[in-house]
């Protein structure tokens, strides 16, 4: 065989680690994202957040405000079409706006939050809320237990889950016990009994059972239905989560009135004793963009807060100049890197507000008159009205969230599926929903609808769906079967 040459001319798509990284900020969280920019950051000397630039101008000259360009967001921003030479640029250029933090204030929502930041120059020193088992070492301190029951009374209190239920069995708890001290699984047990005596009453519970049991039985023995109570809280808990009186008197042999005043006193107790003592800061969502109507239309626009302030340290871009060899070639290189990753923070911030914008568009009915007015609505449509990608679509609707007069929403929420009506048109199944729990809302409660009845009034409505279809949105929105909300009721 003679060697020879070919040609051949075909395309093909290639994933370049910028358009990688794109991608992958694309999908993440605000939360997220903060954590993958101060990593990368923390590599990356030429990119410094907005923060960490006004302290260090502050501290060599006091007084003088910095000033950053700003990035305009507009509704519908252009798709950008620089392409992989404008990297090559002059990297001395220190006047274009991917060299400064970028900062989305020039918004109206939210831009009095940066205004205000200094108004209080000290954060609030609250005291450390008291654990569950603080609160209950302190209480074991004060009982008359001796050195080996305080010992074994720690490693339970040690091992309480937050709700105040015992998280390992009696003999884990015996295992982590020192050896040398030689206890019995009925010592713990007796120790565990005196545990559940302390405040609050019922912590150190093995099961639901436990726990309400050692409830009741702090009352006072002539407490009215008391008795009664323990023995339903004994044999027949699963009958009051169902509520169903009539056969919980038939199996306990007693009068149903009687048995409602227990199922009464037994819904009084806590069922998670721990509960008021969890310490688990609660965690709140912060909007990505803000919806608020403006007239008669409907404006979108990014958080500002949410938006991470990136920059280039205008200190390490005065020095490329100055470096020679192998130090200017590394500094070239990061400088680059940061411009791309600014880039990138800009492209999904405008995708973001592109596509927050045609949602908004699309389900401007939800948010004028609420869940019953939702459209269908897929990722596609969406993906072809910002000429997109699904897979792009479904990346920035993650764990992305719209705040509205009518609530915060992932983005998510927006998306459904449709149900054909009558008119040859179609509901979303956000609207079925609602619908559904109004109905449900609006019934007698000693006639409460069956599904198929819904189906039957939904169709009414000229809305087409099975009674399966119903039994499936009820449970969605874990609303009880008719029979049970009849005994509830």
């Amino acid at each position: 065989m003679k060697p020879a040459l070919q040609f051949r001319l075909h395309q093909q798509l290639t994933l370049t680690p910028q358009l990688q990284q794109a991608i992958r900020l694309l999908q993440l969280s605000q939360l997220e994202l903060e954590a993958e920019l101060r990593q990368i950051a923390e590599g990356n000397p030429l990119l410094e957040f907005a923060e960490e630039a006004e302290d260090g101008e502050a501290a060599d000259e006091a007084g003088k405000e910095d000033e950053y360009p700003t990035i305009e967001t507009v509704a519908a921003p252009s798709k950008s079409s620089d392409g992989e030479s404008e990297e090559a640029g002059d990297w001395a250029d220190s006047g274009g706006a991917a060299e400064s933090p970028i900062d989305f204030s020039s918004s109206n929502v939210g831009s009095s939050s940066n205004a205000s930041r200094g108004d209080d120059e000290f954060e609030p020193q609250n005291a450390a809320p008291e654990t569950l088992q603080q609160h209950l070492l302190w209480q074991l301190n004060l009982a008359p237990f001796n050195a080996r029951e305080r010992i074994i009374a720690t490693i339970l209190i040690d091992a309480l889950n937050p709700a105040g239920y015992l998280a390992e069995s009696l003999q884990t708890v015996l295992a982590a016990l020192p050896p040398d001290l030689k206890a019995s699984i009925e010592e713990i047990e007796a120790v565990r009994r005196q545990l559940q005596c302390f405040d609050p009453t019922g912590v150190g519970s093995i099961d639901l059972r436990d726990c309400l049991s050692v409830q009741l039985q702090q009352f006072a023995a002539d407490t009215p239905h008391r008795d009664l109570a323990l023995r339903i809280v004994d044999s027949e808990l699963e009958l009051l989560a169902r509520n169903d009186m009539p056969r919980l008197a038939r199996r306990l042999r007693a009068d149903e009135n009687d048995v409602t005043d227990a199922a009464v006193l037994i819904r009084s107790l806590d069922p998670r004793p721990g509960a008021a003592l969890d310490t688990t800061p609660v965690e709140y969502v912060a909007p990505d963009v803000y919806a608020l109507r403006e007239g008669s239309r409907w404006r979108v626009s990014l958080n500002p807060d949410s938006q991470p302030k990136l920059g280039l340290n205008q200190h390490y871009c005065g020095l490329i100049a100055k470096a020679r060899g192998e130090d200017a070639s590394w500094m070239r290189g990061q400088l680059q890197e940061a411009r791309w990753l600014i880039k990138s923070l800009e492209s999904r911030a405008e995708t973001l507000l592109k596509v927050a914008d045609a949602i908004v568009r699309r389900q401007s009915a939800f948010l004028d008159y609420g869940p019953e007015a939702m459209h269908p609505l897929v990722l596609r449509e969406v993906a072809e009205e910002v000429g997109m990608h699904e897979s792009t679509i479904s990346r920035v609707t993650t764990r992305k969230y719209m705040h509205t007069p009518r609530g915060t929403f992932e983005l998510k929420y927006f998306f459904s599926s449709g149900v054909s009506t009558e008119d040859g048109g179609s509901a979303s199944a956000t609207a079925i929903q609602a619908m559904l729990r109004k109905l449900i809302d609006a019934e007698d409660s000693r006639k409460p609808l069956s599904d198929l009845a819904i189906a039957e009034e939904l169709k009414r409505k000229g809305i087409q769906v099975a009674r399966r279809t119903v039994a499936k949105y009820r449970e969605g929105l874990r609303i009880p079967t008719s029979s049970e909300r009849q005994r509830a009721g």
